[in-house]
């Protein structure tokens, strides 16, 4: 086993893990321990869950509130955990924490999967992001723990809220409140509300962006260009989203920059989406495609992605260099944005044609928000998750493993080249 894993990609062995750390957790949520007396649940409905939950995706086929005990909700929280940090950078955990040293492959992984530039620094860097999210999580639960705690009796409040914490810092939209109603009692409560989206904002900024604004003071001077990208970008989103949901729906302020924060990539909920006018609806759905940024818990083709895609157009329109915060973007990085954003489109088109196909019953953009949550690994849904047919259900889990994967990591899973060795003559062909 061990000969044979030398042999793989990192690509391939990260896509393995997350494959098994899948199908594991679709056991655990089975056992009879994990689900509350007299109920039950399909292999499908166990699988489909996992897939949300190690995805961090937060698309439910059955109600975690009212489906699972305690300890199945633990191990809802720690597939969650798991997929957010990612399987490698637990693994990278378990070896610190055991004293041991990460070779060279290992190092190789854990690059690959947060999207670092090198090697260097990995276990200084490891250790800062363990220490972050811990950190994060729990100042999340002990202010979320000031909201519940007036609501549920001092055991469940505290296990509400540590779940909530892991949830939204995780970009995950999983709740385990009940009748599936996610947040929607807790819409006018401003500070669950800015709890919630403080913890998905700094779960979708990135580990490398968190760690530049804590080493820095958060002084923008000094922030590199990737972070003042991140940074911008994002809060540009989140500006333009709440001012178009308040725009088309009949919501308060609070719940128009609420959905506009957790459309990017967490799924939670504080008005029901199947009031929603395809106008809203529309909305949702380019965030979700957009999602979060690179290196975070987060899913979506990334704010930088998107950046580098409008300034590559902006500069075959304006005939000028492509520079952003006075730095000249990578010659390759449009390239590369081009392709993983036609990869993306691709995969949301042929997702919603194939549902369609399943349920011909369902509004198509029930079903394009659906697709888009899946693989931009968000969680918002109109509701049409549960009732959908095994068919549907297997097509989700593949399209949210590839959005947790990235579809350019998919796309390069079987390719390994050594580079062309014939060249040809350079033809001509009409663009435009």
């Amino acid at each position: 086993m061990s000969e044979f894993m030398k042999k793989q990609s990192p690509a391939r062995i990260i896509a393995l893990g997350f494959a098994l750390a899948i199908l594991l957790g679709s056991i655990l949520l089975l056992l009879p321990c994990s689900l509350k007396e007299g109920k039950t649940i399909s292999y499908i409905d166990s699988l489909y869950t996992s897939t949300s939950a190690v995805c961090v995706t937060g698309l439910i086929a059955v109600d975690a509130g009212d489906t699972f005990t305690p300890l199945g909700q633990f191990f809802l929280a720690a597939l969650i955990q798991v997929g957010g940090l990612g399987v490698t950078s637990v693994g990278a955990g378990i070896i610190l924490a055991m004293g041991k040293r990460m070779d060279f492959k290992s190092r190789n992984l854990i690059r690959q999967s947060m999207n670092l530039d090198s090697g260097k620094g990995i276990v200084l860097f490891m250790k800062s992001v363990f220490l972050t999210t811990l950190i994060i999580e729990l100042a999340g639960a002990l202010l979320s723990f000031t909201v519940f705690v007036q609501d549920y009796p001092l055991t469940k409040a505290i296990g509400i809220s540590l779940f909530h914490s892991v949830a939204a810092f995780n970009n995950s939209g999983f709740d385990i409140l009940g009748n599936l109603q996610n947040l929607i009692p807790y819409r006018d409560n401003v500070m669950l509300n800015l709890v919630t989206c403080g913890l998905i904002f700094f779960g979708g900024i990135g580990f490398l962006v968190i760690r530049e604004m804590w080493t820095t003071r958060l002084n923008w001077k000094k922030f590199s260009m990737h972070t003042k990208s991140v940074l911008s970008i994002s809060l540009l989103l989140i500006l333009a989203g709440t001012l178009l949901l308040k725009m088309t729906e009949p919501i308060t302020w609070l719940g128009a920059f609420f959905h506009s924060v957790s459309a990017r990539t967490a799924g939670f909920s504080t008005y029901p989406l199947g009031t929603f006018s395809n106008a809203g609806l529309m909305v949702l759905t380019v965030l979700m495609f957009i999602g979060a940024s690179p290196g975070s818990t987060g899913g979506g083709i990334k704010t930088s992605t998107f950046l580098v895609l409008l300034q590559g157009i902006k500069s075959a329109a304006t005939n000028k260099s492509e520079k952003v915060f006075r730095y000249a973007i990578p010659r390759d990085a449009f390239r590369k944005a081009a392709v993983i954003t036609l990869l993306a489109l691709t995969i949301v088109i042929s997702g919603t044609y194939l549902m369609v196909v399943m349920e011909p019953e369902l509004p198509l953009m029930d079903v394009l928000l659906e697709i888009t949550s899946a693989f931009g690994t968000v969680g918002l849904s109109t509701g049409i998750t549960p009732d959908l047919g095994i068919g549907a259900k297997l097509l989700s889990i593949l399209i949210m493993y590839i959005g947790r994967l990235g579809p350019l990591t998919i796309a390069t899973l079987w390719y390994f080249s050594r580079g062309e060795r014939v060249s040809f003559p350079e033809g001509n062909i009409a663009i435009g």
